[in-house]
């Protein structure tokens, strides 16, 4: 039987576990084949009560998740499966506006690919995340406490706020966010956070490092679409300021 990959040996494979939900027969045939050929183990839910079950009764190691379950929302499906476990999950739809790609990262997916979507890349997708997921691949600073400008946040606690006012911030809005921290005021390539933090660098992933920009500048920024925090530079990557400071233009007089 071939194999996608021959980097990690088969007997390591065999324990990954993959929620696969969705209510479409032919795609959860065909998810199932893809995950099944190289080694994991395929759990198939056509709807969200039985994703639940499997999930309480298996513990997958990772989920994928179609945005529309008949009756269900899979947004409403993610939300539940977020609160009970940080497993890593991947919205799979056929919608690729920004709005429905916002509204599942905020339910507390990871990830997304988007109908129709490349074998290779799902799987490829798959493992990224469960790399990350391990034992010991954290994101790992300097130090417990982070600060940069009004932003503290406390690694050890998984708490992040500015100036005293608590962030409710995803986990991967948490881990974009502790990485930035801990390299405030430089320029950190985007490459370099697509593999720490997502695991891969291809053009999706780039997309969904711009939707998670777009909802962290939502949570840090005074006026999002005037950001003083968190600044992306075009073809370089993204810089958190740590210090603010008034611009010349606001303090020159008129």
């Amino acid at each position: 039987m071939g194999s996608e990959s021959g980097e990690a040996p088969a007997r390591e494979r065999a324990r990954h576990k993959i929620l696969l939900v969705d209510d479409d027969p032919d795609v959860l045939d065909l998810l199932a084949f893809l995950v099944g050929r190289t080694g994991m183990v395929a759990l198939r839910a056509h709807e969200a009560p039985v994703a639940l079950t499997l999930f309480e009764r298996e513990r997958p190691d990772l989920a994928i998740v179609d945005v529309g379950l008949g009756p269900w929302s899979g947004f409403d499906l993610v939300s539940e499966l977020r609160a009970r476990s940080d497993l890593p999950i991947i919205i799979l739809t056929g919608r690729a506006s920004d709005d429905d790609k916002v509204r599942g990262l905020e339910a507390g997916a990871d990830d997304y690919l988007v109908k129709p979507f490349s074998h290779r890349e799902l799987i490829a997708r798959i493992r990224a995340h469960i790399r990350r997921n391990r034992p010991g691949h954290e994101v790992r600073p300097g130090a417990v406490v982070l600060r940069a400008g009004p932003l503290l946040m406390n690694v050890a606690q998984h708490s992040a706020a500015k100036e005293g006012r608590s962030l409710n911030l995803t986990a991967t809005e948490f881990r974009l966010l502790q990485y930035l921290m801990d390299r405030a005021s430089s320029v950190v390539p985007t490459a370099a956070i697509l593999r720490e933090i997502w695991g891969h660098d291809d053009p999706g992933s780039r997309e969904t490092l711009r939707v998670t920009l777009y909802r962290l500048r939502r949570k840090l920024e005074d006026d999002p679409s005037s950001p003083r925090l968190l600044h992306t530079i075009p073809g370089v990557g993204v810089m958190l300021t740590s210090e603010i400071a008034a611009t010349a233009a606001e303090t020159a007089p008129s």
